[in-house]
């Protein structure tokens, strides 16, 4: 009994990682994403203000910003490549309030009406590329997709979540330069970037952006802590496992070694 017992326990063991090798994002396909993404890009990195014109639904909507909403989440959808537990699986309609992950609430500025206001998709295990079109989403106050298999960089089009007060993209494949877009968002709170592939030097401007979190480590960024450190009102700040060098008078004095 105790050999049966122990030929399952391996069995078992082999098949789940074999499930779990199963799920993860090669280099190659991560490449592959991110290509697919850059082409995306070439034909409309700066959104158009007018795109949701060009774009027949065949549907009514209750409103235009749900429209819009529509557009981007199913040109999102498109840029989705697995999706193990059909998380997605109902982005069908023009009932996009209904669909799994997505949130609506009143409009700031017209309580009379719906929009999408957050995006919730932790844990999915999606793989995919975030395409221009998530622009169209102004009314986005959150935006939470940590623990995926996203690839490739972010999009410029961010600038226009002008709502935007938490972004959660960790645990990704994310890369390239730090994705300085987010600087440009007025009302972001939350940044939390830990667990990618970003690279390169972080901008000074970032630490003197009114923020409450700061998430940063493990990726590969390689810099000096700039001087304006301490200027940062957030109250955390995590750098860890990043190449570091130098130290800031101002972040010392900011936040004294214990």
């Amino acid at each position: 009994m105790k050999a049966l017992g122990c030929i399952f326990f391996l069995i078992f063991s082999l098949v789940f990682l074999f499930l779990r090798l199963s799920y993860a994002v090669t280099d190659t396909e991560a490449r592959f994403i991110a290509g697919r993404q850059l082409l995306h890009l070439r034909e409309g990195e700066d959104l158009p203000d007018d795109l949701e014109f060009h774009v027949d639904t065949n549907l009514t909507f209750p409103n235009p910003r749900l429209r819009r909403a529509y557009i981007a989440l199913h040109t999102w959808k498109e840029a989705i490549f697995s999706d193990p537990y059909n998380v997605t699986s109902n982005w069908e309609g023009a009932d996009v309030c209904s669909y799994k992950g997505v949130f609506c609430a009143p409009a700031l500025d017209d309580p009379s009406i719906d929009v999408v206001a957050g995006i919730d998709l932790n844990h999915a295990d999606i793989a995919g590329y975030l395409p221009p079109e998530i622009g169209l989403l102004t009314d986005l106050a959150l935006l939470h997709i940590n623990s995926n298999r996203f690839c490739g960089i972010v999009p410029k089009s961010f600038n226009k979540l002008e709502l935007l007060f938490e972004l959660d993209l960790s645990n990704n494949r994310f890369v390239g330069p730090f994705p300085t877009v987010v600087i440009s968002i007025p009302a972001l709170k939350y940044l939390d970037l830990r667990y990618n592939d970003f690279e390169g030097p972080l901008p000074s401007e970032l630490f003197d952006k009114d923020l409450d979190a700061i998430f940063l480590n493990n990726n590969r960024f390689h810099f000096h802590i700039p001087e304006n450190m301490g200027n940062s009102p957030a109250s955390i700040v995590v750098l860890a496992n990043n190449k570091l060098a130098g130290a800031s008078p101002a972040a010392s004095a900011r936040w004294p070694r214990p």
